[in-house]
């Protein structure tokens, strides 16, 4: 493993518009009180993993959390637009009630795993994905061998990428759970090659093979001691 690479996929802080239940897609509220002690906890721990880059979405909530591990680790923070959350449509700037009142069959099958527009007029999963490993691609060409990247993102995108990475349709990335505000999952690089006979590894989106070691952790990963490994 010590020439594998890490990916850590970091969800900002609370904001707002998260303790009220209002969709926020790339609308663009900041971090607030809470959520600025969310993630000045998280980056404590997260420098300690020395992070070889830090990278952010171009939402400020994504900014603050990425620049709060930053400045702990002597990291400039690179921002790119491809990490940004799922364009809502119509749902963007709605509370739990309108949404309910007025996109519940659609908003549920979305939620579930359906590959539709959110919102209508939005992005669906698929797309999402797609921008995510393309910006994902582009940071990982920087990070060496046994290094560690840290991306700064948000709930949905950070879900469909980790979905990505994993080779799981897109049908099924609904059964993985919602990241809670600055919770992270942790991916190491399969760097083993030739395969196994029987035992085929899928990569529909060109990342690579993956291993998930945690999912929606405020914690470190800790040394796994078993049989399967």
């Amino acid at each position: 493993m010590r020439s594998a690479r890490r990916v850590v996929i970091w969800r900002h802080g609370r904001t707002e518009w998260n303790a009220a239940g209002r969709f926020q897609g790339q609308l663009d509220p900041p971090l607030d009180e809470v959520g600025q002690g969310q993630v000045a906890r998280a980056a404590l721990l997260l420098h300690t993993l020395h992070p070889d880059r830090v990278v952010a979405s171009d939402l400020q909530r994504a900014i603050a959390t990425g620049e709060a591990l930053g400045r702990l680790c002597g990291r400039t923070v690179s921002v790119r637009a491809e990490y940004r959350e799922t364009h809502g449509g119509r749902w963007q700037g709605l509370d739990r009630a309108a949404l309910d009142a007025g996109h519940r069959v659609a908003l549920t099958a979305w939620a579930e795993g359906a590959d539709i527009p959110a919102g209508q007029t939005g992005e669906r999963r698929s797309e999402v994905a797609a921008r995510m490993v393309r910006g994902l691609l582009a940071d990982l060409a920087e990070v060496p061998a046994g290094g560690t990247l840290v991306l700064a993102t948000h709930g949905g995108s950070g879900r469909a990428l980790t979905g990505a990475m994993m080779g799981l349709p897109v049908a099924s990335w609904g059964a993985l759970g919602t990241l809670a505000n600055a919770a992270w999952n942790v991916l190491w690089e399969r760097t083993r090659t030739g395969g196994i006979e029987g035992v085929a590894h899928s990569d529909p989106w060109g990342v690579g093979a993956w291993r998930l070691e945690e999912y929606n952790a405020a914690s470190l990963p800790q040394p796994v001691l078993g049989d399967d490994r």
